[in-house]
C-alpha cells in the first residue's frame, strides 16, 4: 500500500530527465503514493525551468536560490531575479544556498558573502531556506547559530554533535536521502536516531544519489520508498508512520495545505 509521500528536495528540470520527464510526472509518480515535490533550484536558468514545472503539475513546489557550486558565475541582477522568481505562488522556498568547499575551496568567502545574502532575502520575504552544506560544516553551524534560519539541512550527513548543536535553531529540520541506506553512512545514521520525529524530512535530491539497491544508476522519486524503508528501521517505526511524519513536516516547513 503506498501512502503519503513528499520528497522535500528533486530536481525534475535536470536534463537526465528529458526523455521520460512528462511520463513520470504526469502518470508514474502520483500512482506510487508521491504526493508533493519540492523542485530546488541551483541557478537562475535552472530556477526558472522548475517554476514552469511547479505550474504544469499541481503536486510540484518550487524554490529559487544560487547554489553555491554556482556563486563564482552569477549576473549582476542575481538578487533582484530570485526576489521576482520568490514572489510566485508555487515558490515556498529560498535555496537551496549554502556553502560547499568540495569542488571550490578557493571561493569560501564569496560563498559565505552569497550564503548570508540569501539568509537575509529569505528573512525579508518570510520563506525557509533549502540549504546544501558540504565539507564546510564548521563554518556553516556558525552562520547558521548567528540567523537561526527557518529552513531545511538537505541530505543531511551531520554528526550527533553538530546536529545536537543545530537542534538549538527551533525551526530547522533535517532531510535525509538515499545516503542513509548506503553501508557506510554512520553519520546520518546516529544523528537520525536522535532527532525529535517534528524536525525529519525525507528526499530523494534526484536524479542524483540514488538509494541502495539502485545505486549509481539515475535516481527518480519512486525510490524514495527505500530510503523511508531504512528510516524506519533506524527510528524504529513502520514505514507508513515515517512517510506520514515526514509528510506532515515537509507541508508545514513550506506552508503547503
Amino acid at each position: 500500500m503506498k501512502h503519503r509521500i513528499f520528497d522535500s528536495h528533486a530536481h525534475y528540470a535536470d536534463h537526465q530527465f528529458d526523455a521520460d520527464r512528462e511520463e513520470l510526472l504526469g502518470n508514474i509518480l502520483p500512482s506510487q503514493g508521491v504526493r508533493s515535490i519540492m523542485l530546488a533550484g541551483i541557478q537562475i536558468p535552472d530556477c526558472y525551468e522548475s517554476q514552469k514545472l511547479a505550474e504544469s503539475y499541481d503536486y510540484l513546489y518550487c524554490s529559487a536560490g544560487i547554489h553555491p557550486e554556482y556563486v563564482g558565475d552569477i549576473p549582476q541582477d542575481w538578487e533582484q531575479q530570485i526576489r521576482t522568481l520568490a514572489q510566485h505562488e508555487k515558490c515556498r522556498a529560498i535555496g537551496e544556498i549554502g556553502l560547499d568547499y568540495y569542488w571550490h575551496p578557493e571561493e569560501k568567502e564569496i560563498q559565505k558573502e552569497i550564503l548570508k545574502k540569501q539568509l537575509n532575502l529569505a528573512q525579508e520575504l518570510d520563506l525557509p531556506v533549502i540549504l546544501h552544506i558540504r565539507d564546510a560544516m564548521g563554518d556553516a553551524v556558525e552562520i547558521l547559530k548567528e540567523y537561526r534560519p527557518r529552513g531545511v539541512m538537505h541530505c543531511y550527513n551531520g554528526a550527533p554533535e553538530i546536529t545536537r548543536e543545530l537542534l538549538k535553531i527551533p525551526e530547522l529540520y533535517f532531510s535525509f536521502s538515499g545516503v542513509i541506506t548506503y553501508r557506510n553512512a554512520r553519520k546520518p545514521v546516529e544523528s537520525l536516531k536522535i532527532l525529535p520525529p517534528d524536525r525529519i524530512m525525507i528526499e530523494t535530491d534526484c536524479p542524483y544519489l540514488a538509494p541502495e539497491p539502485f545505486r549509481h544508476k539515475r535516481c527518480d522519486s519512486r525510490m524514495i520508498e527505500h530510503t523511508a524503508q531504512r528510516m524506519a528501521e533506524i527510528r524504529n517505526i513502520s514505514v507508513q508512520e515515517l512517510e506520514e511524519l515526514t509528510c506532515a513536516n515537509a507541508k508545514k516547513l513550506f506552508k503547503i495545505i
